[in-house]
């Protein structure tokens, strides 16, 4: 257990407003907590991401599926992981095509890229492609994670943003607005931290993404910002700069 006076923690962190983004989803947002896809959910984040992008701002998408599957959960009922897995990437591509649709009804054009090739909804995933459909001021959509079972999308976050060299990584959780000294679930003393590094994450074992995740943006100097999925402007607020949940940063 970590407690307060063990965690270090940087005053008044600098501002970030990034040029490029990859923002990180949950599935269990898209489901608004239940199995399947909640439209009103789903229309309140195209909007925040529509003025986002209409700000200037280049937008990348990667989106969890455990509102339909999580191959982890299904692998501890008796199912072959990789057969899971894949269940779960196909989960993620139902979220980007719907994810799609709203932003497109909000006036942004919009592509989804998959890493595994099903033509007929998406195009295949090609970093150079998704930079320039981002230049041209679209929204680019990543599905069917890695590709390849075992592969979290938290780790998919890190490596697409490094592959379209965005300057930040936007990790967007569902019930926690930051990163914590302890589980405020469970621990009522528990506090939210402004800043912290990457090793001092892996250090005091707070539970905030995995750790390939974690190593692939601390070794590129990539930093992330962890804050909370409720309300109607939390993404457009994190892409602004302003002071909202946890900046990770190497040093």
């Amino acid at each position: 257990m970590v407690t307060e006076q063990s965690a270090t923690v940087d005053q008044d962190p600098p501002p970030m407003r990034p040029r490029r983004v990859v923002l990180k989803l949950s599935g269990e947002v898209f489901g608004g907590g239940a199995v399947g896809v909640e439209p009103d959910v789903v229309q309140s984040l195209a909007k925040q991401i529509a003025t986002v992008t209409r700000r200037g701002i280049q937008v990348a998408v990667v989106v969890g599926g455990g509102n339909f599957f999580r191959g982890a959960e299904l692998q501890k009922r008796g199912m072959d992981r990789n057969r899971a897995d894949y269940m779960g990437m196909l989960g993620t591509v139902m979220n980007c095509l719907a994810l799609q649709d709203f932003l497109e009804k909000e006036g942004i054009e919009t592509r989804v890229q998959t890493a595994i090739t099903m033509a007929q909804v998406a195009e295949p995933y090609l970093p150079l492609r998704a930079i320039r459909h981002l230049e041209k001021g679209r929204v680019v959509i990543f599905g069917a994670g890695a590709g390849m079972p075992y592969f979290s999308t938290d780790t998919v976050t890190a490596q697409r943003a490094l592959e379209i060299h965005a300057d930040m990584v936007l990790m967007s959780k569902n019930g926690v607005d930051g990163v914590y000294t302890a589980d405020p679930r469970i621990d009522p003393t528990a506090r939210k931290l402004e800043t912290i590094t990457f090793q001092g994450v892996l250090q005091r074992g707070l539970r905030v993404a995995d750790q390939a995740a974690f190593s692939l943006c601390e070794e590129n100097k990539l930093p992330m910002l962890v804050f909370g999925a409720e309300g109607d402007d939390t993404i457009v607020r994190a892409c602004a700069g302003e002071r909202i949940g946890t900046l990770i940063t190497a040093d």
